[in-house]
Parts: C-alpha cells; sequence; structure tokens
C-alpha cells in the first residue's frame, strides 16, 4: 500500500530528476520525453536526442479513500492504478481499456470507455494537476485555467503532466452484462441515445455502456450493471461465485455474439478489452486454439501485441508475405472518431461500403464541458451533446495507393462532414488551417508562447501531422 509521507517524498525526488535531465539538454535543442511504451500509432521521423528522465514518476503517490480521491503521477498507468485503488473498493471515473495507457497520456492525448456517457472524458475527473512545461518549470493549474483547459489533447506540446489529483468511484466487486442485439443500426442509436439519457434499459440501471458492429445488420450493445447484491453474496459465500474469465483460452468479443448475459469481476471487466486487444491480437494468430493454448497467458497483453505490430513495421514482413502470395498492399487503418449520435447510422453505412473493416467498436460519451460550460478549445466537442466514439484497428488491402493513406484521409473528411472529431493518436492529414480550426490552434499558440517562449517542445501540428 501507498503511505502519504513516501510517496510525497518519492514524487518530489523523481521530480528533481526530471528538472536535472531537462537541463542537461542543450539549450535549443527540442526536448521529449524517454518513455518506454507507447499507445500511438503515428509514425514519427527518427529522434535520438536525449529524452526527459521520467523513469520515477509512474506510481501512485496517495490514495485518499475517505474523500475518493487520488494523486497520481503523469507516467503511472491504469493498470497500476487500479492496483492499488480497486483495494479500497474505488477506480477512476473513466478506466480506458488499455492497460498501459498512462494517466497523463489519457489527459494529453484523450481517453475514453464504456463509463464516459455518465462521466464525460479522463480528464472531467481530473481536479489540479502539475505540468512540466517547455520553460522547464512546473505550474501547478486546475479546471477553468487555460493552461488545464488547453492541456486536454494538447499531447505533449504544452507539457506533460507529472502530479494529476483525480476523483474515483466507488464499486461493489461484480458486474452484470446484458448483451442485446440490434438489427438496425438506426434503432441502435436510437436506444443507446434513450439510455445515455435515462441510465437505464427496460426498467434495469445501466452504470456502462458500450457496442460492437460485426457485420452490416449485427450490432449489439453491452449494458454494464455494477452488482452490489452478487457483491453481497460473495461475501456471504464461503466460495466466490462463477465468473467468465477472458484472460484464459475463452475471447470477450466473441462471448458478445454468444450469451445475452454474464457476470465478471470488477478487476475483469475493466480489462475484459486488453487481453486480445479488442479483436487484434488475431493478426498474430493468437486467437487459434492451439497458439492460444501456447502463448503464455501473461503475453496476452495489449502492449505485447503493439509491440509485434511495431516489429511488422520496421521489418515489413507482412508486405513481403503480400508480395509473394500476390495480395495487394495493404493500409493500416488504426483511428477513433466521435460523430454525434444522430450520424451515427450515416457513418457505419458510409463505412461498411467505403471501408469495409469489421468489427467496429462503439462507445458512447458526453462531456461536461469546462467549469464555465464551454467546450474544450483543444477538442471542441459540444458540451452536454452525445457523440459515439468509433474505433476501428487494422488494414486494408488497397493496392498501390496505399502509401497515400486514401482510406485514412477519406474516414477523416466524412468525420469532419459529420460534424465530428478524429482523436490524434494515429495519422492525421489535414491542412495546416483546417488543423488549427478544429484543434484550438490560435489558442495553442498564443499558451505555448507563455509557457514555452523558447519553442523547446514541438507543436502539436508538428506531432500530429508532420510527424516529428
Amino acid at each position: 500500500m501507498v503511505t502519504r509521507e513516501r510517496g510525497w517524498a518519492q514524487h518530489a525526488h523523481a521530480v528533481e530528476r526530471l528538472r536535472a535531465s531537462y537541463d542537461a539538454v542543450p539549450e535549443g535543442q527540442t526536448v521529449r520525453l524517454a518513455k518506454r511504451t507507447s499507445n500511438l500509432f503515428r509514425p514519427r521521423e527518427a529522434n535520438r536526442a536525449p529524452g526527459l528522465d521520467v523513469s520515477g514518476l509512474n506510481g501512485v503517490i496517495e490514495v485518499d479513500a475517505d474523500n475518493a480521491t487520488a494523486d497520481v503521477q503523469g507516467m503511472c498507468t491504469y493498470e497500476d492504478l487500479v492496483d492499488t485503488t480497486l483495494p479500497h473498493g474505488l477506480i477512476p471515473l473513466v478506466v480506458p481499456q488499455l492497460r498501459t495507457i498512462t494517466l497523463g497520456g489519457a489527459v494529453t492525448g484523450l481517453g475514453i470507455e464504456s463509463t464516459s456517457f455518465r462521466n464525460g472524458l479522463p480528464h472531467e475527473s481530473v481536479t489540479e494537476m502539475d505540468v512540466f512545461t517547455g520553460a522547464g518549470e512546473v505550474v501547478t493549474v486546475r479546471p477553468g485555467d487555460p493552461l488545464f483547459d488547453a492541456f486536454v489533447n494538447s499531447y505533449g506540446s504544452l507539457g506533460y503532466a507529472t502530479r494529476l489529483r483525480i476523483a474515483l468511484e466507488r464499486v461493489p466487486g461484480y458486474v452484470s452484462l446484458r448483451h442485446v442485439r440490434f438489427d438496425d443500426a438506426g434503432l441502435l442509436a436510437k436506444t443507446m441515445a434513450e439510455i445515455v439519457e435515462t441510465k437505464e434499459h427496460d426498467g434495469v440501471r445501466v452504470d456502462a455502456i458500450d457496442g460492437t458492429a460485426f457485420e452490416p445488420g449485427e450490432y449489439y450493445l453491452t449494458l454494464a450493471r455494477w452488482d452490489e447484491e452478487v457483491s453481497r453474496l460473495a461475501s456471504l459465500a464461503p466460495q466466490p461465485p462463477a465468473t467468465s474469465d477472458y484472460a484464459g483460452q475463452q475471447i470477450y468479443y466473441r462471448s458478445i455474439q454468444q450469451r445475452q448475459t454474464d457476470v465478471l469481476t470488477m478487476y475483469d471487466y475493466l480489462w475484459r478489452w486488453d487481453t486480445d486487444w479488442f479483436w487484434c491480437s488475431r493478426a498474430m494468430g493468437a486467437q487459434h486454439p492451439v497458439v492460444r493454448r501456447l502463448w503464455p497467458r501473461r503475453y496476452r497483453r495489449s502492449d505485447v501485441f503493439h509491440k509485434l505490430i511495431g516489429l511488422n513495421q520496421r521489418t515489413g514482413f507482412m508486405d513481403r508475405i503480400d508480395r509473394i502470395k500476390g495480395r495487394p498492399q495493404r493500409e493500416q487503418v488504426v483511428q477513433d472518431v466521435e460523430v454525434p449520435i444522430e450520424r451515427l447510422e450515416e457513418f457505419l453505412e458510409w463505412f461498411d461500403r467505403d471501408v469495409g473493416m469489421r468489427p467496429v467498436w462503439l462507445c458512447p460519451l458526453v462531456s461536461p464541458g469546462t467549469v464555465d460550460g464551454g467546450a474544450w478549445p483543444s477538442y471542441p466537442l459540444r458540451p452536454r451533446t452525445t457523440y459515439v466514439n468509433i474505433g476501428f484497428w487494422g488494414q486494408v488491402h488497397v493496392g498501390p495507393d496505399a502509401p497515400d493513406a486514401p482510406l485514412n484521409r477519406a474516414i477523416e473528411a466524412k468525420t469532419h462532414e459529420l460534424d465530428g472529431h478524429k482523436s490524434l493518436y494515429s495519422e492525421a492529414f489535414y491542412d495546416r488551417a483546417t488543423f488549427d480550426h478544429l484543434y484550438g490552434g490560435e489558442n495553442l499558440a498564443t499558451l505555448k508562447a507563455e509557457f514555452d517562449p523558447q519553442d523547446r517542445l514541438l507543436t502539436l501540428y508538428d506531432k500530429a501531422v508532420r510527424r516529428r
């Protein structure tokens, strides 16, 4: 367990190491983080400049169980955070679906999960944050401060979070699921909107919701309820109740098609998508029954699969296989976009016709906005409006045009046409004027001049579009 005195002392020491590593970078040279893991899918130019030492900023400083808050370091993963808070019966208000996403990464780069229709996005449960700026200073900011508000979706262009104080939610130990099938995307969207509004379905409370579109005409909403009754009975029984285990031989996303109801521990629910990186583990053969039995359980994780994808990108292994077999060249299509819920059916119809990837993940979200009720300047979703995050991750055989990313460009254009927004963890192709309009470029430039006057940090456009 984390003790208050030790946690804060270690944090102070880690911040001093960070400062020292910043001071060691030659004046005028760009600074970057020396991170060991990443959930980005943007190809980037090689950068051999020394990175800032964040090795001591990966833990939980303190959990205040009475007030349901935690002070967390910026490089702490949600996996480590949940391991610390769940024994207190607490979890973050939004737990992004992949274990190695960091707190700082989810705030500066956005995150989402099935509680986002109730609790917004991860930054909307942050009450205070320390930012290490491009000037080498630590600035404490709170919601409503210009730097705090613009930090959301700034991807390190305004600095790096070293500490975040976040609100937590009290939860039981078990989650009950209902998988509800729809044949019509319009009815799916209508039902989703009703659940977002009422927080229930067929008279049963809904605490979390996401959806999976397997094929045109085969859609599911997964409705989760924090189940206090199962948890109460479990505390009285000599043996824990039977629950599903999707970190073993069974595959979670397949269960959505096979079962109408399910029960998971809270821990397993939070990481239900991570074991198979949603469905992307199939590209590595990890869903084949024989391979799955031989693949060690501890390596059935999204970060392992991400490394394998990176290895393939560096070696061009699959491209060589495609050439040998005479298959068209592949385009990597890894994106998350948000569209207003009333445009969901239109987007899915277009996506099926022009892109053709399946499955697709669907997750509703409602952002309460800034403290004054406005939109977050660097990612201006309309406050108190229901959007649906649509996630699709894979490759499509497109032929010789693959290097020009025709599908990614088309998705970008369609999202813009439907009054949506695109996350920037993957490739982006906007021209500078359009990008600045969509992501608050003028405001970012003003704050960058104040907090990074020597331009030690790359701009958001440099990172997201120029791939630096």
